[in-house]
């Protein structure tokens, strides 16, 4: 199993570009995978210098409904004719960033209607076959959740707090090796961790993710309290992290005094092989 990171936030590596967004390329012996998509089409000139063929993938999934992870589904079509969609139907839904004394902002999908005979809307729990999984039901446990207060949902009442029952994970087994990706995390890295735990019945060896820490207060009691158990929880086993996105510099560093060389950034272009 190979991995890429085709698009993230940071461009290390030469004639690359970088957007902030995520772009996940995975390879196995029987499928090519495209995980989000980015806010553009960027991804696409990405693979391109890193040798990938994306009009190649057979299927491709959309870990939830904000742009910077599905604004470049529509070029990705453009490439490919032939791989399914898999997303949530919620993803359609109309989500905003909602700060006092702002006017709200747009972070959902763009107009993807000409696109919808590619869809397949997937429920709680989808097993496409022996080597990947989706799934989005997560026991969620506030006190490790991450998201954001300013992430809503536009409904014919008005805005709501986001639940997020738009974000879905995906796991990918091959030869005995396991690995989760996911988009943001934003119902907490470790909640998502323990739900493929018990569809896994171990530890993933690998993980692939942002896991929106970047907004933390540092003054807040409460976001060292998550901060906190988030490391404890990833010390444990011995699963690598990669992570980016939108983890955030200062969290990136907790959790590297915690993990050591078990985490390590999502660079653009550097492959990870199980």
């Amino acid at each position: 199993m190979k991995i890429v990171t085709l698009l993230e936030n940071t461009a290390r590596r030469p004639g690359l570009a970088a957007a902030r967004g995520l772009s996940l390329y995975v390879e196995t012996a029987r499928h090519k995978v495209l995980f989000d998509m980015g806010p553009d089409a960027s991804f696409l000139d990405n693979a391109r210098a890193l040798g990938i063929d994306l009009s190649a993938v057979d299927a491709a999934v959309l870990s939830h409904g904000h742009s910077d992870h599905g604004g470049g589904l529509a070029a990705f079509c453009g490439v490919n004719s032939r791989a399914r969609i898999y997303l949530r139907r919620e993803a359609l839904g109309a989500y905003y960033a909602v700060l006092p004394g702002e006017e709200p902002r747009y972070i959902g999908l763009p107009d993807l209607g000409g696109l919808a005979d590619r869809f397949s809307f997937t429920g709680e729990l989808e097993r496409l076959d022996g080597e990947l999984t989706l799934f989005s039901a997560v026991e969620d446990n506030p006190s490790l959740r991450a998201a954001a207060p300013k992430l809503q949902e536009k409904t014919g009442e008005g805005f709501r707090p986001d639940g997020f029952a738009h974000e879905q994970h995906l796991l990918v087994e091959e030869n005995g090796k396991a690995a989760l990706l996911a988009g943001c995390g934003h119902l907490g890295i470790v909640n998502i961790l323990r739900a493929a735990k018990r569809r896994l019945g171990r530890t993933p060896d690998v993980v692939f993710s942002g896991f929106h820490l970047f907004e933390l207060d540092p003054e807040a009691p409460e976001s060292e309290a998550l901060l906190a158990a988030t490391a404890e929880e990833l010390a444990e086993g011995d699963t690598i992290y990669y992570t980016g996105h939108c983890t955030g510099d200062r969290a990136y560093a907790r959790l590297k005094e915690a993990l050591g060389d078990r985490l390590r950034p999502m660079d653009c272009g550097a492959p990870a092989e199980l």
